[in-house]
């Protein structure tokens, strides 16, 4: 395996992992050596990679490990942080629901929208749709301003 693709599976690694994800799989992309669109689809395709199973399996999981106590502990401390979100997302739907996703800062990326539309019950494929297009979004403002500032600091 080449030193390049290597490095492309440390971008995708980086965007699948919960607090990262692709604000800090572009980065890490430019720190790297990849063009702008190279580490946007490389972010942006490793970022939604979990974001199926997590819609589809979030409701079995969280039934099956809250009897557990410490999970149901865990789970209810993560749900209670979602729900302050949730009435801006729920007033405006699909719309809500990607604007959050598509804001890159801590705690509004993918997982948490497929946390809260889980919450919310909003459908799946309505929920994915919506998180791809704030995907797209969110990694569109975060490798603009990832290039850009690093053009900026080089001249």
């Amino acid at each position: 395996m080449t030193d390049r693709f290597i490095d492309g599976l440390k971008v995708i690694s980086a965007s699948i992992l919960p607090y990262l994800e692709l604000r800090g799989a572009i980065p890490l992309a430019w720190q790297l050596g990849f063009e702008p669109l190279e580490a946007y689809l490389l972010a942006v395709s490793g970022n939604m990679l979990p974001v199926i199973p997590i819609i589809l399996l979030i409701g079995p999981i969280s039934k099956l490990l809250s009897r557990i106590y410490i999970f149901k502990c865990f789970f209810n401390w993560v749900f209670t942080k979602s729900q302050r979100k949730a009435p801006q997302i729920e007033k405006y739907g699909f719309w809500g629901l990607t604007v959050f996703v598509a804001i890159p800062l801590p705690m509004t990326g993918a997982w948490s929208g497929a946390l809260i539309a889980f919450l919310l019950r909003i459908r799946k494929r309505v929920a994915f749709s919506s998180i791809l297009l704030g995907l797209l979004m969110a990694g569109l403002i975060v490798t603009l301003l990832t290039y850009g500032l690093a053009n900026l600091f080089d001249k």
